[in-house]
């Protein structure tokens, strides 16, 4: 036991160690690929200097982003500050206040000294002599004197502050010039220095920076601002070996089709990081919430479609719109493979690793973040009825994705200015793009199918047709099982579709789960009516019997091999009856042998048990529609019994224990048998015997004939009644 242990123990190091040499090894894979572009294209700069003369083989026009961005900084120092009014009424209350102030220090009963001194306190004047002056004449004038002085000063005021005083020409010690341009005519020279000394006290900036309007305005004059181009004729040199490559010539060399992108070590080691980390993301996301995927023929198809995608990117020419990239077609196939959350998923974490490694423009990597949501979303709606649906979800990817490009260039012109043939480029890419991912994941699901063995629902649509060479040999070699099959079919695919499983999984599998029989047909109960043979299991002993019976799984597997059905269909096969036991025999063996000498375990099938829901709903289909066509003519309450009854037993024997089954998928399955059952077991019209009278009131000259007829009909409704008796569900 310990050394088998060890030997277990091994066996999974070794499994983990592969697991982790893939993962490394496709991310060392990834990152030379992102890298390449660097390395294996026309490398024309070394250090910031041209390795070789560079003669441009067709007129370039390049802008000159220095000059031009130049040109515009210049533009905008150039702009003036946009001024707005500000709120003024509290200087002009402030000029009140400060007459109020000086009549009442006039009115105070104290010495003219005292007055002096409090009437100075009034003004912030450096000189003091100034101030000594400006407090003798207040306190000298008369208050006739005073009041025109003030009423003057009034006057001024209004005027000044329509003209507008801002913080430049106040901190220049221009106001004094714009109060004496403002004031009265006619004013005497001593009131001139009064009234400029009062209002310089009470006067502030009411003109405000609009600093909204003044960005607008810079906004629109670098806008104005016309790209300065450089043009390089054919025939001229682009750049001259030794010389420093500067901006300009790497645009151009750019526009040429050379490669001017210089990836150091660090830089391939950041890539190498990113890429590890992104493939660490979607694999810890399918083992946290898709495990049903999370195998090595899902994994290595998303792998390869991965790696195809990003080479794509990679050889585009340097210069070409990355629009034409077929992340929709990426999208579509992946889902179809696995889901459309798997397929969102690693497209969001390509999209992220290429916009880093290839220098995509934000503009490209938001448009294709809303155009895969609308993949995902385009592509989870198809019924995988008809392919041709497919070509259907590329036009609708098509048209969502020129809407967004649409707005997003529409965006984009309010910022800079975007020639409109680029757009229109672009939009036809997009169209293509769309279409094309269609036509490509049509073209391509067959043989991606065949290379990765994995099998999608156009593979099982394809199986489902009644012309498989192996539908047709269980036809015409045991067709009681064909029949049978056909009903399983129709219960497991409406019980699928009830509860969220997979319904053409499921009536695929319904299909092919009895081939297994086609190696002794007549052993099994509803083939040898057809055959019109004695029960062979009557000559059998029950052991025999049982062997008989319960070895048709594992030779349905081997059939299946033989015919190259996928890998998935087996898994019906051997778990339609799961580890149950096969309890007619089990009983007859009883009631030969005596119950201490027949064990359970000798007389179950040897399983597995059911693993995912559909195979879980074969085993209730198949168990309910043998037991209910072994009644004559159920009622209602006698089909709801029996199929209550079959779940009940299967989920007491725990053959449900490794499947996904809540008690309420159970619920619904049965009432979703027990709704279809009900219309197959319809009462009908006893046509024979109508027709059997009809004969026996006509007199016709072919008695003879007449006779063999009903004889014919009589024989067979015998058949039939002695074949309903012996039905047994178990086989």
């Amino acid at each position: 036991m310990p050394q088998n242990l060890n030997e277990l123990l091994d066996r999974l190091r070794m499994h983990k160690i592969t697991d982790i040499l893939l993962f490394l090894c496709f991310s060392l894979v990834m990152t030379i690929i992102i890298s390449s572009q660097n390395f294996f294209f026309q490398r024309v700069i070394e250090n910031g200097i041209s390795k070789k003369d560079i003669i441009a083989q067709k007129t370039l026009t390049v802008v000159d982003t220095k000059r031009t961005e130049q040109h515009r900084q210049d533009v905008i120092q150039n702009i003036e500050p946009i001024l707005i009014p500000a709120e003024d009424e509290f200087i002009k209350v402030n000029l009140d206040t400060l007459q109020t102030s000086i009549t009442q220090i006039k009115k105070k009963d104290v010495a003219d000294e005292v007055k002096k001194n409090e009437l100075s306190l009034l003004f912030d004047i450096p000189s003091q002599e100034r101030k000594a002056y400006l407090a003798n004449y207040l306190l000298i004038s008369t208050d006739n004197n005073l009041q025109k002085i003030f009423d003057k000063a009034k006057i001024t005021l209004v005027k000044v502050l329509n003209v507008g005083i801002t913080e430049s020409s106040y901190e220049n010690g221009k106001i004094d010039r714009i109060i004496q341009r403002n004031i009265p005519a006619n004013t005497p020279r001593n009131q001139i220095t009064v009234i400029t000394a009062l209002l310089k006290e009470i006067i502030t900036p009411n003109l405000v920076v609009d600093d909204l309007a003044t960005e607008i305005a810079k906004k629109n004059a670098q806008n104005s601002v016309k790209p300065y181009e450089v043009t390089f004729h054919k025939g001229d040199k682009i750049v001259f070996e030794g010389e420093p490559v500067t901006k300009l010539k790497k645009d151009a060399l750019r526009e040429a089709g050379y490669n001017v992108l210089e990836l150091n070590g660090w830089g391939i080691f950041g890539i190498f990081i990113l890429v590890l980390c992104s493939t660490l993301i979607f694999i810890q996301y399918e083992k946290s919430f898709e495990k049903i995927f999370y195998d090595s023929p899902h994994l290595t198809i998303t792998g390869f479609l991965a790696l195809f995608l990003a080479v794509i990117a990679v050889v585009l020419p340097t210069g070409f719109s990355p629009y034409i990239l077929p992340f929709p077609a990426f999208i579509i196939i992946l889902s179809i493979f696995t889901s459309a959350r798997i397929a969102i998923i690693a497209s969001m974490l390509l999209l992220g690793m290429l916009a880093i490694g290839l220098h995509y423009g934000i503009e490209f990597v938001t448009s294709f973040i809303l155009i895969n949501a609308v993949s995902m979303i385009a592509i989870s709606k198809i019924k995988f009825s008809r392919r041709f649906d497919l070509i259907l979800t590329g036009l609708k990817i098509s048209a969502a994705g020129i809407i967004i490009v649409t707005c997003i260039y529409m965006l984009e012109k309010f910022l800079i200015d975007v020639d409109n043939l680029f757009i229109l480029r672009d939009l036809l890419l997009v169209f293509i793009n769309g279409l094309l991912s269609g036509i490509i994941a049509l073209g391509t699901l067959p043989i991606l199918e065949s290379t990765f063995g994995i099998i999608t629902p156009y593979g099982l649509a394809e199986l489902a047709d009644h012309n498989q060479p192996l539908l047709k040999r269980l036809q015409f070699e045991a067709p009681g099982t064909y029949h049978h099959s056909l009903m399983v079919s129709n219960l497991s695919e409406a019980a699928a579709e009830a509860i969220g499983a997979n319904p053409i999984l499921a009536r695929v599998g319904a299909f092919y789960h009895d081939i297994g029989k086609l190696k002794r047909p007549l052993f099994f109960v509803e083939n040898q009516s057809y055959f019109g043979i004695e029960n062979p299991h009557t000559k059998l002993n029950p052991r025999l019997s049982k062997m008989v019976i319960t070895a048709h799984p594992k030779d349905g597997v081997e059939l299946a091999k033989e015919y190259h059905l996928p890998s998935v269909i087996y898994s019906f096969i051997l778990q339609h009856h799961g580890e149950g036991l096969a309890s007619y025999f089990y009983n007859q063996a009883i009631a030969e042998e005596g119950i201490e000498n027949v064990k359970e375990e000798q007389f179950r099938y040897t399983g597995p048990k059911p693993n995912s829901k559909e195979t879980a709903i074969l085993m209730i289909a198949d168990a309910v529609e043998s037991a209910v066509r072994s009644l004559k003519t159920p009622s209602n309450d006698e089909i709801e019994a029996i199929i209550d009854k079959i779940i009940k037993e299967r989920l007491n024997d725990g053959q449900f224990s490794d499947c996904p089954l809540t008690l309420k998928d159970l619920k619904v399955i049965a009432t979703t048998f027990n709704r279809i059952l009900r219309g197959m077991q319809h009462n009908r019209i006893k046509y024979h015997q109508a027709i059997v009278n009809q004969l026996d009131d006509t007199k016709s000259p072919n008695s003879s004939m007449d006779n063999d007829f009903e004889a014919k009909i009589k024989q067979l409704e015998q058949n039939k009644n002695s074949n309903d008796d012996s039905n047994e569900p178990d086989n």
